[in-house]
Protein backbone atom coordinates (compact mmCIF):
# COMPACT_ATOMS: atom_id res chain seq x y z
CA UNK A 1 0.00 0.00 0.00
CA UNK A 2 1.43 3.59 -0.88
CA UNK A 3 1.78 5.49 1.81
CA UNK A 4 0.25 8.73 2.00
CA UNK A 5 2.70 12.01 2.14
CA UNK A 6 3.29 13.87 5.05
CA UNK A 7 2.65 17.34 5.87
CA UNK A 8 5.67 18.66 6.33
CA UNK A 9 6.14 21.05 9.57
CA UNK A 10 7.04 24.98 8.76
CA UNK A 11 7.88 26.69 11.53
CA UNK A 12 5.66 29.92 11.29
CA UNK A 13 7.90 32.38 12.37
CA UNK A 14 10.75 31.61 9.88
CA UNK A 15 8.42 31.18 7.30
CA UNK A 16 6.99 34.99 7.89
CA UNK A 17 10.36 36.18 8.23
CA UNK A 18 11.52 34.91 4.94
CA UNK A 19 8.75 36.08 2.87
CA UNK A 20 9.03 38.97 4.52
CA UNK A 21 12.82 39.37 3.46
CA UNK A 22 11.94 38.36 -0.05
CA UNK A 23 9.73 41.07 -0.16
CA UNK A 24 11.56 43.51 1.32
CA UNK A 25 14.76 42.69 -0.77
CA UNK A 26 18.64 43.38 -0.25
CA UNK A 27 19.22 46.23 1.76
CA UNK A 28 16.20 46.99 3.22
CA UNK A 29 15.55 48.11 7.06
CA UNK A 30 13.12 45.64 9.03
CA UNK A 31 10.57 47.19 11.01
CA UNK A 32 11.00 47.48 14.42
CA UNK A 33 11.00 44.51 16.78
CA UNK A 34 7.83 45.66 18.84
CA UNK A 35 6.21 46.60 15.13
CA UNK A 36 7.29 43.54 13.44
CA UNK A 37 6.08 41.06 15.95
CA UNK A 38 2.96 42.82 15.50
CA UNK A 39 2.92 42.54 12.10
CA UNK A 40 3.32 38.84 11.64
CA UNK A 41 1.38 38.18 14.70
CA UNK A 42 4.07 36.46 16.64
CA UNK A 43 5.59 36.52 20.19
CA UNK A 44 8.54 38.83 20.46
CA UNK A 45 10.39 36.53 22.25
CA UNK A 46 10.01 33.99 19.18
CA UNK A 47 10.82 36.73 16.88
CA UNK A 48 13.66 37.48 18.84
CA UNK A 49 15.04 34.30 18.70
CA UNK A 50 14.83 33.86 14.68
CA UNK A 51 16.24 36.91 14.38
CA UNK A 52 19.27 36.14 16.19
CA UNK A 53 19.54 33.01 14.14
CA UNK A 54 19.54 34.90 10.78
CA UNK A 55 21.67 37.72 11.88
CA UNK A 56 23.91 34.74 12.47
CA UNK A 57 24.25 33.10 9.09
CA UNK A 58 24.06 36.51 8.11
CA UNK A 59 20.93 37.07 6.13
CA UNK A 60 20.48 39.94 8.27
CA UNK A 61 22.85 42.90 9.75
CA UNK A 62 22.10 44.57 13.41
CA UNK A 63 23.55 47.66 13.54
CA UNK A 64 23.64 49.87 16.63
CA UNK A 65 21.26 52.74 16.73
CA UNK A 66 20.21 52.13 13.30
CA UNK A 67 18.41 49.12 12.68
CA UNK A 68 18.25 45.33 11.52
CA UNK A 69 19.05 45.20 7.48
CA UNK A 70 18.28 42.47 5.07
CA UNK A 71 21.77 41.37 3.45
CA UNK A 72 22.66 39.32 0.42
CA UNK A 73 23.66 35.73 2.44
CA UNK A 74 27.49 35.03 2.32
CA UNK A 75 27.86 31.28 1.68
CA UNK A 76 30.36 31.04 4.30
CA UNK A 77 27.50 31.50 6.38
CA UNK A 78 25.45 28.58 4.50
CA UNK A 79 28.99 26.65 4.95
CA UNK A 80 29.21 26.47 8.70
CA UNK A 81 25.54 25.63 8.94
CA UNK A 82 25.82 23.08 6.41
CA UNK A 83 28.71 21.62 8.27
CA UNK A 84 26.83 21.69 11.57
CA UNK A 85 24.11 20.14 9.99
CA UNK A 86 26.56 17.04 8.99
CA UNK A 87 28.08 16.89 12.16
CA UNK A 88 24.69 16.64 14.12
CA UNK A 89 23.10 14.43 11.70
CA UNK A 90 26.33 11.96 11.66
CA UNK A 91 26.51 12.70 8.19
CA UNK A 92 29.86 11.68 6.15
CA UNK A 93 31.25 12.96 3.86
CA UNK A 94 30.71 10.04 1.88
CA UNK A 95 26.87 10.24 2.13
CA UNK A 96 26.68 13.15 0.40
CA UNK A 97 29.04 11.42 -2.84
CA UNK A 98 25.58 11.17 -4.70
CA UNK A 99 24.93 14.80 -4.29
CA UNK A 100 28.29 16.25 -5.39
CA UNK A 101 28.05 14.09 -8.73
CA UNK A 102 24.61 14.96 -9.43
CA UNK A 103 25.50 18.87 -9.09
CA UNK A 104 29.04 18.84 -11.21
CA UNK A 105 27.39 16.65 -14.19
CA UNK A 106 24.95 19.40 -14.28
CA UNK A 107 27.24 21.67 -13.68
CA UNK A 108 29.39 20.58 -16.47
CA UNK A 109 26.83 20.18 -18.45
CA UNK A 110 26.25 24.13 -18.55
CA UNK A 111 29.27 25.27 -18.54
CA UNK A 112 30.01 23.56 -21.63
CA UNK A 113 26.47 24.94 -22.78
CA UNK A 114 28.00 28.30 -21.50
CA UNK A 115 31.55 28.40 -23.51
CA UNK A 116 32.89 31.78 -21.87
CA UNK A 117 36.09 31.54 -22.91
CA UNK A 118 37.48 32.98 -19.88
CA UNK A 119 35.55 30.47 -17.22
CA UNK A 120 36.62 27.60 -19.08
CA UNK A 121 40.47 28.87 -18.98
CA UNK A 122 40.47 29.01 -15.48
CA UNK A 123 39.12 25.62 -15.73
CA UNK A 124 42.54 25.02 -17.78
CA UNK A 125 44.79 26.98 -15.96
CA UNK A 126 44.00 24.47 -12.39
CA UNK A 127 44.70 21.58 -15.45
CA UNK A 128 47.66 22.83 -15.81
CA UNK A 129 48.55 23.43 -12.37
CA UNK A 130 48.12 19.55 -11.77
CA UNK A 131 50.30 19.00 -14.61
CA UNK A 132 53.21 20.79 -13.23
CA UNK A 133 52.49 20.00 -9.20
CA UNK A 134 55.31 18.56 -7.69
CA UNK A 135 53.67 17.81 -4.52
CA UNK A 136 50.67 16.02 -3.10
CA UNK A 137 49.23 19.43 -1.35
CA UNK A 138 49.99 21.11 -5.03
CA UNK A 139 47.89 18.50 -6.19
CA UNK A 140 44.99 18.73 -3.84
CA UNK A 141 44.82 22.60 -4.54
CA UNK A 142 44.84 22.24 -7.99
CA UNK A 143 42.26 19.78 -7.88
CA UNK A 144 39.90 21.96 -5.78
CA UNK A 145 40.84 24.67 -7.76
CA UNK A 146 39.39 22.99 -11.08
CA UNK A 147 36.12 21.93 -9.56
CA UNK A 148 35.46 25.47 -8.04
CA UNK A 149 36.31 26.89 -11.68
CA UNK A 150 33.81 24.15 -13.27
CA UNK A 151 31.08 25.55 -10.99
CA UNK A 152 32.26 29.11 -11.59
CA UNK A 153 32.07 28.88 -15.11
CA UNK A 154 28.32 27.37 -15.56
CA UNK A 155 27.37 31.13 -15.02
CA UNK A 156 24.54 30.05 -13.08
CA UNK A 157 24.07 32.00 -10.05
CA UNK A 158 22.66 29.11 -7.64
CA UNK A 159 24.93 27.00 -8.96
CA UNK A 160 27.81 29.32 -8.04
CA UNK A 161 26.15 29.71 -4.75
CA UNK A 162 26.21 26.46 -3.90
CA UNK A 163 29.50 25.91 -4.88
CA UNK A 164 31.21 28.53 -2.70
CA UNK A 165 28.45 27.38 0.42
CA UNK A 166 30.21 23.72 0.18
CA UNK A 167 33.75 24.77 -0.15
CA UNK A 168 34.39 22.94 3.33
CA UNK A 169 32.91 19.96 2.26
CA UNK A 170 34.28 19.73 -1.11
CA UNK A 171 37.78 20.17 -0.03
CA UNK A 172 37.56 17.82 2.65
CA UNK A 173 36.49 15.32 0.00
CA UNK A 174 39.58 16.21 -2.07
CA UNK A 175 41.95 15.24 1.23
CA UNK A 176 39.95 12.43 1.52
CA UNK A 177 40.78 10.92 -1.57
CA UNK A 178 44.26 12.06 -1.21
CA UNK A 179 45.01 10.37 1.89
CA UNK A 180 43.46 7.16 -0.22
CA UNK A 181 45.82 7.86 -3.54
CA UNK A 182 48.71 8.63 -1.76
CA UNK A 183 49.69 5.66 -2.16
CA UNK A 184 49.19 4.70 -5.43
CA UNK A 185 52.63 4.71 -7.79
CA UNK A 186 50.93 7.22 -10.34
CA UNK A 187 48.64 9.31 -8.45
CA UNK A 188 49.55 13.09 -10.21
CA UNK A 189 48.69 11.13 -13.62
CA UNK A 190 45.72 9.38 -12.86
CA UNK A 191 44.57 13.14 -11.33
CA UNK A 192 45.40 14.45 -14.74
CA UNK A 193 44.13 11.87 -16.86
CA UNK A 194 40.37 12.11 -14.76
CA UNK A 195 40.60 15.89 -15.79
CA UNK A 196 41.88 16.24 -18.85
CA UNK A 197 38.87 14.70 -20.59
CA UNK A 198 35.95 16.90 -18.86
CA UNK A 199 38.36 20.13 -19.99
CA UNK A 200 38.42 19.18 -23.53
CA UNK A 201 34.47 18.78 -23.61
CA UNK A 202 34.16 22.17 -22.59
CA UNK A 203 36.47 23.47 -24.34
CA UNK A 204 34.03 21.71 -27.26
CA UNK A 205 30.93 22.96 -26.03
CA UNK A 206 29.90 19.79 -25.77
CA UNK A 207 27.21 19.36 -23.43
CA UNK A 208 26.58 14.86 -22.82
CA UNK A 209 30.46 14.41 -23.41
CA UNK A 210 30.94 17.06 -20.59
CA UNK A 211 28.37 15.67 -18.47
CA UNK A 212 29.66 11.72 -19.36
CA UNK A 213 33.50 13.19 -18.50
CA UNK A 214 32.31 14.17 -15.49
CA UNK A 215 30.64 10.80 -14.39
CA UNK A 216 33.45 9.18 -16.19
CA UNK A 217 35.70 11.24 -13.67
CA UNK A 218 33.91 10.32 -10.29
CA UNK A 219 34.08 6.31 -11.75
CA UNK A 220 38.02 6.57 -11.79
CA UNK A 221 38.04 7.67 -8.38
CA UNK A 222 35.52 5.08 -7.22
CA UNK A 223 37.22 2.17 -8.84
CA UNK A 224 40.63 2.83 -7.20
CA UNK A 225 38.90 3.16 -3.66
CA UNK A 226 37.14 -0.27 -4.60
CA UNK A 227 41.01 -1.84 -5.70
CA UNK A 228 43.52 -3.28 -3.14
CA UNK A 229 45.64 -0.79 -1.41
CA UNK A 230 48.73 -0.37 -3.72
CA UNK A 231 52.03 0.99 -1.77
CA UNK A 232 54.66 2.81 -3.91
CA UNK A 233 57.83 0.70 -4.48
Amino acid sequence: MVRPIEVIAVDPVSDALSGLIRDLGEGARLPPERELAERLGVSRTALRDRLRLLDAFGVLSRRQGSGTYVQRLDPQGLEAALDLALSASHLSIESLHSVRVALERQAAREAARKGDPVAVAHVGRALADMEAAATAEDIDRADFAFHQALLHATGNPALTFFADAMTGVLFRAVRQRRDRLKTHPRDKEVSVAAHRPLYEALLAGDADAAGQASDDHFQVWHDLFTQPRMERP
